[in-house]
Order: C-alpha cells, then structure tokens, then sequence
C-alpha cells in the first residue's frame, strides 16, 4: 500500500502518465495537472478526462515498483473504479531510444556491407531529413563508396529511389571529394521492388546506382546484390492480370441512395461489393452474404448496419454532407470539406475528364473498378488512340514521379503484351501502339519543388505532362497551365 502522502512525490517521478480504466478508456495524465489534496480527512484524486475535470474520493493506492494503482470512488464511496498508472516516456525519451535503436541497425549494415566488399566503416549517421535512412560512407584504400539504407524496411520504394537520387545529385557536387556512385540498402522485396522501378531511369542515374538487399538474422546482417534490368529486360516479365467485369451494375440499396444526389455520389466497385461516395468521401459501403445486400455507413473507421433503426441517422449523415462537403460549406472548417480532396479532384474529373483535357476519353469499367490497395489514378485514351495515366495530387509529394513512373511501368507491359486491348477497356477504339502518356494534376502551388529535377532524371521513353489547376478546384476544375516535364 501507499500512503497517499507519498503519492505525490511517486506521481512526480514522471512527466506523464497513460491512465487505464476498467472499461478500457485510455488518458494521459500529466503529473503536474493531477490534483491530491486532503479534505475533512479524506484524500481527493483531480484529473482532467475528456469530459472535463473530475475529481474522484481515493480509497485506496499500491504500486509494484513501477506501476500505480488507484482505487476511486465517488464522493458517497458507492460507485467504485481502478486506475492504473503507466510510466509514459517523454517524447525526448523515446526519439532517442528509436534514433539509438536505428543507429544499431545502421552500423551493423555498414559492417556487413564493408566485409563484402573488403573495405572499412569510416562513418554512419542517422539522416537529418528523414529519420529512416542512414547515410553510410565507406572507405577502400583512398576511395570513399557511399550507401543509403532504409534502417526500418518500411519505405515505400518510390521514397526510397527518390531520397537515394537526391542523395546522388549532392554527392556529385559537393566540394571535397565528390562522388559518382552509390549503393541503396534495404529488405529484398523492397529493393526488388526499386530495382524495377530504378530501370526506367536515364543511364546517367541508372549505371551510378548499386542495389543491395539486407537480412536481419539472428547470427548477423547479410548482404545481397541485385542488378537493375534495362527496358528490353523489363518488358519480358510477365504483366499483371486485369480481371475486369464485363459490365458494373449496382445493386438496388446502392441504386436508391445513388439517384438522390448523381451528380455528387459516385460508386467504386470491387470484387466483394460497392463503395459509395460523396465527391469523393466513402459513406456507404454495400455487400452481398447469403443472397442479402447488407450496407454499413459512417465517414471513419466507425461504421454501424444500415436498418430500420439506423435510417434516421444516416440520413441525418447524407444531410451533413450536403451542407459542408460542398464548394461554399455551411461551415468552412468543417472537416468534411477538407477530407480527401484528391478523391474529391477524381470524382470530379471522372464525371467529365474534358475538364482536364478536352482530347481525353475514360475507361469507364476501368476507372469504376478497384483492386486491393490500389491508388486513385484515372486511366484516359486520347483521341489519337495514346494511352494516359493522370496522377492526382492536392499537396507537395515528392514521390508523385516515382508513383507515376511505376504506374506507367505497369500499364505500359500491360499495353505491349496485348492486356490492355483484349479487355476491351475503350470499346472498339483502337489503342495506338506507342507508350502512354503521364499526366500529374495538382492545384495551383500543391507540386513538389523536387518535381522537374526527379522527372528529369526518367527516360525519354515516359512522356511526362504538369497539369496546373486553379486553386479553387471545388467550385470549378479549370486548367490554368500545363507543360512537359520530361520525354522526347
């Protein structure tokens, strides 16, 4: 037991506290918010909850060593609770165990890196931009070799070629000892992954890039290699399948609530069902069990069954949506009119694409129908028969190339091995037999400053095109200046 004299000396040991209750509510509590007083011989225990300040009768407080446990009550003592106190490190705390813990992950890189290839460690530093990556620097006889690694195997592999070229470029030009070549490490699938993408890069990146894959085992790390494949090698692999419906219809739950705004709600389907839209936010989703059409709805991760007792609320839901997922919201910080405004951009251009360019047509089952985790990217032909993947951007995104390029990798096997034609994606419209096209479309000061040196960097081969929009695209998409970012 403690005595609640001494409590407060325990509570002050720590900066914060992650407070948990027997029905699972979850509070931080900062020990110099909490309030222990004693009145008429009684201890009081003050927190601040999400409703507002409480103040609580202390029955009782233990503790082994490390956590606290506070028996609370009301003031009558009837209605009684338990508290449990968890020591919370401080932010300060915890970015230095992960920066110490990634540091350890870099240099046993580095020595494994070093060993195959008979050179020493001379330096190993967390990034200062991104704390996922390590800038190694090895050193043989009198040559220094440079490796970037992904100390966590979470980036995506665009972030990583990205940050690996951009790393390059610095290299090439600093002052003291420059640099022509470096080495990108990170998990197998992940490097694999970039070894594709890094083929679509002009010689001049792509023959300064090595490739390495790395393996956390318990008796150390090891190193592999992997080559970066050139065009010809790129289009033997085998495309992905398309395995599209041959028509989309929605069922009749879908049907009903679609015909009350078509000009708003739009429907993406997938294999297990349908996804509703308003300009782009999911608010229904529908599915078929046993021969039934079930729905649930909600705008989070919160989503309740759609029934007789439920229908007053989503109605109430889809009135929401209306007065403030709009061009003039009825509240205009409302976060209904800042959620997901590249899907809103999409839903907007999927309904007329001549917005974007009046040349383009969609694919219309295409663009309808969703694979697991795939991106919002519309899929055009140009009159001319060219094929045109659009890239939709609302923000600065310095990975918008790499995406694009990827998604142009894929589409492009899929145009040269005949996929794309067999599908019938365009009806009887011919698709021309020349690479697609790549269109990124963003508001008006939403592109990375790093856009033009990254599209630099591709092949001739990916003709890339930067849509300006007007920045206020809600009320009106209008192209306001486009230009060729790279190709022929």
């Amino acid at each position: 037991m403690v005595e609640p004299g001494s409590l407060r000396e325990l509570l002050n040991e720590r900066v914060e506290w992650l407070g948990v209750f027997e029905d699972g509510t979850v509070l931080t509590l900062r020990s110099d918010e909490v309030e222990l007083e004693e009145a008429a011989g009684r201890w009081r225990f003050g927190y601040f909850a999400r409703d507002g300040f409480r103040v609580r009768r202390l029955v009782a407080a233990r503790t082994d060593g490390a956590e606290l446990e506070l028996e609370l009550a009301d003031g009558l003592g009837a209605n009684r609770e338990t508290l449990r106190l968890i020591p919370r490190q401080s932010a300060a705390e915890l970015g230095l165990e992960v920066e110490l813990a990634r540091l350890e992950r870099a240099g046993k890189i580095a020595r494994a890196a070093a060993e195959g290839r008979e050179a020493r460690v001379r330096k190993v530093a967390i990034a200062a931009y991104n704390g996922r990556l390590a800038n190694i620097t090895l050193a043989r006889g009198k040559t220094e070799e440079a490796v970037l690694a992904d100390v966590t195997g979470r980036m995506s592999h665009e972030a990583l070629l990205a940050a690996a070229i951009k790393r390059l470029d610095e290299l090439r030009t600093r002052k003291k000892n420059p640099l022509d070549r470096i080495a990108i490490a990170g998990e197998k699938r992940q490097i694999a992954r970039v070894r594709k993408l890094a083929a679509l890069l002009r010689p001049g990146y792509r023959n300064s890039l090595e490739l390495l894959t790395w393996t956390d085992r318990d008796e150390g790390e090891t190193i592999g290699r992997m080559q970066i494949p050139n065009l010809a090698e790129l289009w033997r692999e085998k495309p992905g399948k398309l395995a599209l419906p041959d028509e989309l219809v929605p069922g009749e739950l879908a049907a009903e609530v679609l015909e009350r705004s078509p000009d708003k709600i739009d429907i993406i389907y997938s294999r297990h069902g349908e996804t509703l839209r308003f300009r782009g936010l999911p608010f229904l989703r529908t599915r078929r069990l046993g021969g039934k059409e079930h729905a649930w709805f909600g705008l989070g991760r919160q989503r309740r069954p759609l029934n007789e007792e439920t229908r007053a609320a989503f109605h109430d839901m889809l009135d929401l949506l209306h007065r403030n997922r709009d061009p003039e919201p009825e509240t205009p910080r409302h976060e209904l009119y800042s959620l997901r405004p590249e899907a809103w951009i999409e839903s907007t251009l999927r309904r007329d694409i001549r917005r974007l360019d009046g040349n383009l047509i969609l694919a219309p089952v295409y663009n309808q129908f969703r694979s697991a985790g795939e991106r919002i990217d519309l899929l055009a032909l140009r009159r001319d028969g060219r094929l045109v993947i659009i890239e939709l951007k609302s923000q600065p995104d310095r990975d918008s190339v790499f995406q694009a390029a990827d998604y142009w990798r894929r589409i492009e096997l899929q145009r040269r091995r005949g996929v794309l034609r067999a599908a019938g994606l365009f009806g009887p419209r011919e698709i021309a037999d020349q690479p697609a096209l790549i269109y990124i479309a963003a508001p008006a000061l939403s592109f990375h400053r790093e856009l033009e040196r990254f599209a630099a960097a591709l092949l001739p081969e990916l003709e890339m095109w930067q849509f300006v929009l007007h920045s206020n695209w809600r009320k009106e998409i209008k192209v306001i200046e486009r230009k060729i970012l790279s190709g022929r």
